[in-house]
């Protein structure tokens, strides 16, 4: 089966974006600003723990009853349901990293951005370098007549799954690989937003108790209207409304930060 050559490539650019966006973000943070690295990988710990483990495993309990079936046969409802659920996992995972094993980094706001910079770190690794490495690995067996060593492999149940990975493998534009880095840019830019309420939420308690929800909100407002509209707009579409979400996120990020940041000297 022919893979385009310019499809190798982007799988590489997939591999090589979600290695060093994470990586790059935070050495710039630890080397420019003196961030602590301990938060980075708390933030890295945290997103895998509450999203990839946590969050799915309550995905796997509720979407396969008969609620369930409410859920997915309504594609508003499983926006809301999939937004809230990433929103109440995700800043609560945060929240309690920050009450707990990062309070004595508090000491130092900017410690905040290093966390978000694991926590959406990890996330940029899992859905591209991870995604382009499965990318590769598929093709190349692909392309060199071995489809019969992946199929052995998958259920009946998932074939027609299969068959549209397949497909994505051998059709789908370049465009539609560089969509899926800018989204990760964004959604890096966004984590590191998210994390500042929450921050300054786990640190000032009562004065800012009311940032957790709003983080809460804001995370699922992002997750849900993406997650509906990718079945209303085309692709370039969807990551036009993610940056102004995200935009609008980094605005009121920095307003609050502008709040309830107390500059080091202010301190002494």
């Amino acid at each position: 089966m022919n893979i385009p050559t310019v499809n190798y490539i982007m799988f590489a650019l997939q591999i090589a974006a979600g290695l060093l966006l994470p990586a790059a973000l935070g050495l710039i943070l630890r080397k420019k600003y003196g961030c602590r690295p301990l938060p980075f990988f708390v933030g890295c710990l945290v997103f895998l723990g509450f999203a990839l483990v946590l969050e799915s495993t309550v995905h796997n309990l509720v979407l396969t009853g008969s609620v369930g079936e409410k859920i997915l046969s309504a594609p508003w409802l499983y926006a809301l349901y999939g937004g809230l659920a990433a929103g109440l996992f995700e800043e609560c995972g945060r929240y309690l990293a920050f009450r707990t094993v990062l309070r004595k980094a508090q000491d130092e706001d900017k410690n905040a951005l290093m966390y978000g910079a694991g926590h959406g770190g990890i996330e940029c690794f899992a859905l591209l370098a991870v995604t382009g490495v499965s990318n590769l690995v598929y093709a190349l067996l692909l392309s060199h007549g071995q489809e019969a060593l992946l199929t052995a492999q998958v259920p009946e149940a998932s074939l027609a799954q299969w068959e549209a990975i397949k497909l994505q493998l051998t059709q789908s534009a370049p465009e539609i690989y560089m969509l899926g880095i800018a989204e990760r840019v964004l959604a890096l830019a966004l984590q590191l937003s998210l994390t500042v309420p929450v921050w300054f939420a786990a640190k000032d308690g009562v004065r800012a108790k009311g940032l957790l929800p709003l983080a809460v909100l804001l995370h699922a407002a992002v997750d849900g209207s993406t997650a509906l509209l990718g079945g209303v707009l085309p692709s370039v579409g969807v990551e036009l409304v993610l940056l102004l979400e995200t935009l609008a996120a980094a605005l009121l990020a920095r307003a609050i930060w502008k709040r309830y940041h107390v500059p080091a000297k202010a301190k002494e």
